[in-house]
């Protein structure tokens, strides 16, 4: 039986390829090169050690395509990366056969937190050159990422009081029989009491850093990542990933990588949309979890359209039909009317709700006929009467009501707009997990690159050779670039205006690919 034999290995070539030759023109891998030839890497903001002595260092550039490279087909280790510069010739030809060991990979990710968010910045640029960026709707979210610290090497104060009392309770142990030992046991006893002495120093060491901590625990092997819950109660110990999507092609403008819960993250990653999109003029969607009064308020002072899923809220009466939804406020007199029709008034003070974690200043509005109404065993189990609470800031929340009523097509849109990219990334890539140690910092520069491939993807995906194109001019010498310009930019103007054409796309896409 014939089978198809290779050449021999000792055997040698007349005419030997080259690493150009081997790389196939549509390789991804030369998008990266132009990509990240495209940027100025001292505006970036890159570390760059200089040296008289020894050894040069590497170009910040090469060691960005190296993990751009990586990221992208999903190795972010680095030493894999090590590896794969020494037997991928796709790397070889993206490094000029640079190897680079994994300490030097790593300090670059370590150290260029900042510049690998500006060049995030760049790829959403980028997509709002190429019209990809619709501005008019957006949609917010977040997505946790385990940390590299176990649950075991997380600490809260009950954890630590549990542990003191079964160290003291074999410290006890121990006492007892060392008391009643012979000889030849007592010295093997005595180091256990040390042993437990020793992790009792420990853990009480532990409980003095919660209790000098603002927060009600601490991680000893990745000290800002927090126990968090994931979904249905169960926690793990992770990073809090908030995302911006723009609704047009679902490409991330912006992300921030926390520690902390949903709550009071909106106002913040709403401001920073406005920045980006120059603009106040668009619609923000965002899931239960982010519905707090004062960020209600902060999307409405911002001029945004905000929609909020509005959470259930638990009964507060002991018939439904007596729930607060039930009550209706008259704004220009500002009191409530209870459903049986009865006027509910204010003293006009406000009063600090204490046992909130962040305090609200609320009013109280009662009525003396509470009393004396038949149903009122119905409407509360206070003997004092029926007590309505209302924020400094159920204005805002009554004003995100009506956004949703008034469009609630647009908000079943958020899912769609903003999940995907955690779809992508956390089940197809497998990007799970922070892969980098000790604080946020480094855990940004992971997530950062990570979000940087998947708006690369996105630009090749829906632009393919005008993007090519586009990015050789941008990293051409300056005579060639003009011509470039003078080439791509009638198209690209084209395209902007036409982009849904199917038939235009594809003669843009071949006329980039007759000049490239």
């Amino acid at each position: 039986m014939h089978f198809i034999q290779g050449s021999s290995r000792s055997q040698t070539h007349l005419f030997p390829v080259s690493l150009e030759e081997a790389i196939a023109e549509d390789n991804e891998v030369r998008i990266v090169e132009l990509f990240v030839n495209s940027i100025e890497v001292k505006q970036f903001d890159f570390t760059i050690k200089q040296t008289t002595e020894g050894r040069p260092a590497y170009h910040p550039s090469d060691l960005l395509k190296l993990f751009i490279y990586g990221y992208l087909n999903r190795i972010r280790s680095s030493r894999a990366l090590e590896k794969e510069c020494k037997r991928n010739i796709e790397l070889m030809w993206l490094l000029k056969s640079l190897a680079p060991d994994h300490n030097t990979i790593s300090n670059f990710r370590k150290e260029n937190s900042k510049a690998i968010k500006e060049v995030f910045r760049y790829t959403v640029s980028l997509a709002k050159t190429f019209n990809l960026i619709g501005g008019k709707l957006i949609a917010g979210d977040s997505t946790k990422l385990r940390a590299q610290n176990s649950k075991k090497n997380n600490y809260n104060p009950k954890k630590i009081e549990r542990h003191l009392a079964y160290i003291e309770e074999k410290l006890q142990a121990y006492t007892q029989a060392l008391a009643l030992a012979d000889e030849d046991s007592r010295e093997t006893i005595q180091k256990e009491i040390k042993k437990q002495q020793s992790r009792k120093a420990g853990y009480e060491a532990i409980g003095k850093q919660i209790e000098a901590s603002t927060e009600n625990q601490v991680s000893t092997s990745d000290p800002d990542s927090r126990q968090l819950i994931t979904r249905n109660n169960i926690t793990e110990v992770a990073y809090n990933v908030q995302t911006t999507v723009d609704a047009k092609h679902g490409i991330p403008i912006d992300y921030k990588v926390t520690n902390q819960n949903d709550s009071r993250a909106m106002g913040e990653m709403l401001i920073r949309a406005k920045d980006i999109l120059k603009t106040e003029n668009f619609t923000a969607l965002y899931d239960k979890g982010y519905h707090t009064d004062s960020e209600l308020k902060k999307g409405k002072d911002l001029g945004i359209t905000l929609m909020v899923a509005i959470p259930a809220v638990a009964s507060s009466a002991p018939d439904v039909a007596y729930n607060m939804a039930n009550f209706s406020y008259n704004q220009q007199n500002d009191t409530y009317t209870c459903p049986q029709k009865q006027e509910m008034i204010s003293n006009g003070n406000w009063y600090v709700k204490h046992h909130e974690t962040y305090p609200t200043l609320t009013k109280h509005y009662k009525t003396n006929k509470c009393l004396e109404c038949p149903v009122r065993t119905a409407c509360t189990k206070n003997l004092k009467g029926r007590l309505i609470e209302r924020s400094e800031h159920a204005p805002f929340v009554e004003w995100n009501r009506r956004n949703i009523l008034a469009n609630p097509e647009l908000y079943k849109k958020r899912q769609a707009i903003v999940e995907h990219p955690y779809g992508t990334i956390k089940r197809q890539w497998g990007y799970s997990y922070i892969l980098t140690k000790k604080g946020m910092e480094r855990a940004s520069a992971d997530v950062g690159l990570i979000l940087i491939c998947y708006n690369l993807k996105r630009l090749m995906n829906l632009m393919g050779s005008l993007m090519k194109a586009h990015l050789q001019g941008l990293g051409a010498p300056k005579w060639r670039k003009t011509a470039l310009e003078s080439i791509c930019f009638p198209f690209l103007s084209l395209y902007k205006q036409n982009r849904t054409s199917y038939t235009l796309d594809m003669r843009l896409n071949g006329a980039a690919n007759l000049y490239f």
